[in-house]
């Protein structure tokens, strides 16, 4: 149940107010963290980050992965022109992007340290490890480092992306019980940044979507003996971009940043609506908008080279020795299959507890989505404790699946800064 912090309702308009001249922290350096920072500079308001800049996307992808949005959709936003990818190609005299030109995540890490410090300047690699209230009583928080540092702040903003909330079966946890990783019996996705040391060894990769099949075409290619195993009954793959589509094309399947079709069209022109719904059908349309599928430049690298097997469901995982058996379930029947490693690609999971550095003070006062375990989030993505802020992923629940991806960094940055810079003006 959630517990109300003493005279929470009305701090909220007294939360930044009366500390003129606090910074506002933003946790996390990547895209929703950079463009928050970015729009709150503009506005004047002093502000620190910390993270590694763009971390997640130098540390939790494996060497030759590209991202799977159009260029159109990998915008960070900027709070005035010139900051988009194709404004960073531009002037760095590189070659104009097209939705038939997949991009590689070294480039979009390039371009995110190139927008930092074009308009976010200094960011503090320290790790954020606490933040909490400075008193009951006293609506500004209290931030603690990793290096000892702590210092008040006016208010907090939580973009720390998919850190920390990749999911692994327990079935598979199970058999690590000191923990999933690259030299463990099982890994994650996300716990990789070269896919090289398994050449030659036996792979299984569980999940159907895109980090799977591309994890599974690399190892491939590395010299791995790879399989997938999916649960569903066929991958799905996207369509090759049409440049040119017929006007009929257009009205019956409207293009968006997420692809085409009126439901991914709306959630994005309207992400403020879809907070509005029902939390039921929020939670349906965060669960099903957007299903596991390969990205259609990916396809060629996967059908007919690496075997992809369909409706498998693991059933039972025992470690032996130096190797792992899997119990596997699927049209035929039952079988065991014995691999050196298994790469779980079974996505994350949204859970604020999951967020280490908020005090059990803070996190008991979090109100949460109805069957989620995300915040739930004011219009302007304020939690119920007054100046503590969530975006990206943790925001989908809420605002739609468009927080998911790159391209809802300009409906989230806009908003939390111009909330911010009202509710705390500089004097």
């Amino acid at each position: 149940m959630t517990q109300s912090l003493p005279d929470q309702r009305d701090a909220r308009e007294r939360a930044l107010t009366g500390h003129a001249g606090l910074p506002v922290v933003v946790v996390g350096a990547g895209p929703y963290g950079l463009s928050v920072a970015a729009h709150l500079r503009q506005a004047g308001m002093p502000v620190r980050i910390f993270g590694e800049v763009m971390g997640s996307w130098r540390h939790a992808m494996a060497t030759g992965m590209f991202l799977k949005s159009t260029p159109a959709a990998t915008d960070l936003s900027a709070p005035e022109p010139g900051g988009r990818l194709a404004d960073f190609r531009r002037m760095h005299d590189e070659s104009e992007l097209t939705e038939l030109t997949p991009i590689p995540c070294d480039v979009f890490v390039r371009y995110g340290l190139w927008f930092q410090q074009r308009y976010v300047g200094e960011v503090d690699p320290a790790r954020v490890v606490a933040v909490d209230r400075a008193q009951r009583s006293d609506p500004h928080f209290l931030v603690g480092l990793d290096d000892g540092r702590r210092f008040p702040a006016a208010a907090v903003v939580v973009a720390t992306g998919l850190s920390g909330l990749a999911h692994i079966p327990e079935e598979l946890r199970r058999i690590v019980p000191e923990g999933p990783g690259v030299r463990a019996l099982v890994s994650h996705t996300s716990h990789h940044t070269d896919l090289s040391p398994y050449a030659g060894r036996r792979v299984a990769v569980v999940g159907g979507g895109q980090s799977a099949l591309e994890s599974a075409a690399l190892l491939h290619e590395a010299g791995a003996d790879v399989q997938v195993l999916v649960r569903e009954p066929s991958v799905l793959w996207g369509m090759e971009p049409d440049l040119v589509r017929p006007w009929t094309h257009r009205v019956v399947k409207p293009a968006s940043p997420l692809g085409t079709g009126w439901v991914l069209a709306a959630v994005c022109k309207a992400p403020g609506g879809v907070r509005r719904l029902p939390a039921a059908a929020r939670m349906m349309l965060f669960r099903r908008a957007l299903g596991p599928s390969g990205g259609w430049w990916l396809r060629n690298r996967v059908e007919g080279i690496v075997p992809v097997r369909t409706s498998r469901r693991v059933i039972h995982v025992e470690a032996a020795e130096s190797t792992v058996r899997l119990g596997i379930d699927g049209p035929g029947g039952s079988e065991t299959l014995t691999v050196d490693h298994v790469l779980a690609a079974t996505g994350y999971r949204l859970d604020i507890d999951a967020v280490p550095f908020l005090s059990p003070a803070l996190r008991s006062a979090l109100g949460c989505v109805p069957g989620s375990k995300a915040p739930d989030l004011s219009d302007t993505f304020e939690s119920s404790v007054p100046g503590l802020y969530f975006t990206g992923s943790l925001a989908a629940p809420m605002f739609g699946p468009m927080m998911r991806f790159v391209a809802g960094t300009g409906f989230a940055a806009t908003r939390i800064a111009r909330h911010v810079a009202r509710a705390a003006p500089i004097r």
